[in-house]
């Protein structure tokens, strides 16, 4: 049995690789310490909330002293980090809660997964921190990292202080850095949710610029396949990219689902861009699909007509989010234990 902690497997990639895993794997003991921030829901969590092979513990990653005592009470040798403050719009309103997170959290995870000797600390990362493309090439993991946003600098600073500790320390990380997910669960201030929510209600659909920044965009269950392949047979010390190849512009993305639900593209409303704004990401996931055998399973015309439909199924999880009720369900399923 492999002990394993998982932070930040409340919010949306974490939740979905949760399910995925309880699902497929009952030689894994997962140890899920959450802070349960305004993007942290358990109700992403119900299918395996019972299972005997997994823990919650509503808790914050910047705490040293929780996080020893849940290395020493579950004999943790495994870590997982997804706990990340992660949506740019908000790094630029306000960065503090950023660098506290993704850079001190990961710190005090680090230092302590060190003291206790891990046998593997995986950082999950971002395409972000290597910056803007042109309209020429991809990004390797040889391409040097260049952040631009408060919170990709965050997840670059993370990274690097991943690497330090193996280099340092010897310690055994390894680090993926993804393009932009898509699916189930998905916060609804991310634009994929954010187009189908305001379209469903016939709200204006806020566009940056001319809308032609591009994204590459993957599928998280894809993702967290990937994820799970490089924590089992992931080299030591190694950076790996995670990415599907579907590059499309955002207005290309909106467009597509308008045109899925029946709506008017009368509903774009093209709005002053955002300081700071990268034009393109593409990844390169050569190394991940050559050393270790990964490719993506999902088409993007299979996946997205999937999560449009998720969201039109699923109106109650999403509407107790934007009433806020989703905040009330760690009270009525863990403080009456």
């Amino acid at each position: 049995m492999k002990n394993i902690l998982v932070t930040g497997a409340s919010g949306f990639i974490g939740s979905n690789y949760l399910n995925h895993i309880l699902d497929e794997r009952d030689d894994y003991n997962i140890i899920n310490l959450d802070k349960l921030t305004y993007a942290g829901n358990l109700e992403n969590l119900k299918q395996s909330e019972n299972k005997k092979n997994y823990h919650f513990v509503k808790g914050d990653i910047c705490n040293g002293e929780l996080v020893d005592y849940l290395f020493q009470k579950f004999n943790i040798k495994y870590v997982i980090n997804f706990a990340a403050e992660s949506h740019v719009d908000r790094s630029i309103l306000g960065s503090k809660v950023f660098y506290e997170t993704n850079v001190i959290g990961t710190n005090v995870l680090l230092e302590t997964a060190r003291r206790r000797e891990v046998e593997k600390f995986l950082q999950v990362s971002t395409d972000e921190v290597y910056g803007s493309l042109g309209t020429e090439g991809l990004f390797t993991e040889e391409t040097p990292i260049s952040p631009n946003s408060p919170y990709s600098s965050s997840k670059a600073a993370a990274d690097m202080m991943v690497q330090a500790f193996h280099h340092t320390y010897g310690m055994p990380v390894v680090t993926t850095r993804c393009s932009n997910n898509y699916g189930p669960f998905q916060f609804p201030e991310k634009l994929i949710p954010l187009v189908i929510l305001n379209s469903l209600s016939g709200k204006k659909l806020p566009v940056y610029g001319d809308g032609m920044n591009v994204r590459d965009w993957i599928y998280v269950i894809d993702h967290n396949k990937a994820i799970d392949l490089v924590f089992e047979k992931g080299r030591v010390g190694e950076v790996y990219n995670i990415g599907a190849s579907n590059e499309m512009p955002n207005i290309q993305i909106i467009k597509l689902i308008l045109q899925y639900l029946k709506k008017s593209e009368d509903l774009i409303e093209y709005v002053k861009d955002r300081p700071g704004h990268d034009r393109r990401y593409a990844i390169d996931s050569s190394k991940i699909q050559n050393e270790l055998g990964w490719k993506p399973e999902f088409s993007f015309e299979q996946a997205i007509e999937h999560t449009i439909e998720w969201y039109l199924e699923n109106k109650q999880w999403w509407q107790r989010i934007i009433s806020g009720d989703y905040l009330k369900y760690y009270n009525l399923q863990y403080n009456k234990r």
